[in-house]
């Protein structure tokens, strides 16, 4: 799933190669991509961009005074195309979800992998009319976004501190992946309940919050948008490395397993060297 880092960067890249930029038309192919009716998409035909901008995990393009908001999901990715297929794409089972063409024949295609289909985009005069949008938490590398706000933000949670990083009512734009690797660089359970945190611990969550995303995103930068998901991958030390040797101390990388996703750790630099083999029967390290 494409999380802040990749998001952002996917922002800088069309912020320089979309905006200033006319659309000729935005057709949506796959039934379930539009969210919204009103107004219709065809109100972007003919509108210029003016704004590429970012909220979480969403994607907001401003044109014509409405604003095209995309959230990716989990399979979801933008495929920039500086000459588009002529014609009109067909409804099928491919991956094509919508595609926006400019003017100029360049333009980008939302495509979304496999048969569960959660991609989403919507038309609306203000992204606060996103519900997703509006829910959102602080953004983790907002400049106000310090030690003293983390903490805030943590006071009263009472869930496991991976739960909590991924809450995006919490903190906006932080998935599965970057939760992996906050806590491996803090060098915090993912079990660890989030009322047991001393001070140290969420000075260290923070800094590594800061540091992993801050880093990722500096990685990305300047990137072009099809070599995002490589960058990604090759750029994550635990997370998606199960079997793999820790790149800080060596010991294996463990994983555990939930109905729809998992999580990877390192049982030295994590949980005291021992495994936490089953969510529902590990106890949490404090």
């Amino acid at each position: 799933m494409p999380e802040l880092p990749e998001v952002e960067a996917l922002r800088e890249f069309l912020d320089v190669h979309l905006t200033g930029k006319e659309i000729a038309r935005a057709l949506p192919v796959a039934i379930s991509v539009l969210k919204t009716y009103d107004p219709p998409l065809s109100a972007l035909d003919g509108a210029a961009v003016t704004a590429v901008d970012r909220h979480g995990k969403f994607l907001d393009i401003t044109a014509g005074g409405l604003h095209l908001v995309v959230h990716l999901a989990r399979a979801g990715w933008l495929q920039w195309r500086d000459v588009l297929p002529s014609g009109a794409p067909r409804p099928g089972k491919g991956p094509l979800a919508l595609r926006v063409a400019l003017t100029g024949g360049d333009g980008f295609d939302l495509t979304e992998a496999g048969t569960t289909k959660r991609l989403a985009a919507y038309l609306v005069r203000d992204p606060a009319e996103v519900p997703g949008v509006a829910r959102l938490g602080p953004d983790p590398l907002a400049e106000g976004f310090d030690r003293a706000a983390f903490a805030a933000v943590l006071a009263g949670e009472r869930r496991q501190i991976k739960g909590a990083l991924r809450d995006q009512g919490l903190i906006a734009g932080i998935g599965n992946a970057y939760s992996d690797e906050i806590l491996h660089a803090a060098r915090m359970s993912p079990f660890k309940p989030v009322r047991n945190l001393t001070d140290d611990d969420v000075t260290a969550l923070y800094e590594a919050l800061r540091a992993t995303l801050g880093g990722a995103v500096a990685r990305a930068h300047g990137m072009e948008a099809g070599r995002l998901k490589a960058e990604k991958k090759s750029g994550l030390r635990v997370h998606g490395r199960t079997g793999e040797p820790c790149p800080v101390c060596g010991d294996t990388i463990r994983e555990v397993s939930f109905s729809d996703s998992s999580l990877q750790y390192c049982p030295h630099c994590q949980t005291g060297g021992r495994p936490l083999a089953d969510r529902r029967m590990s106890r949490l390290l404090k």
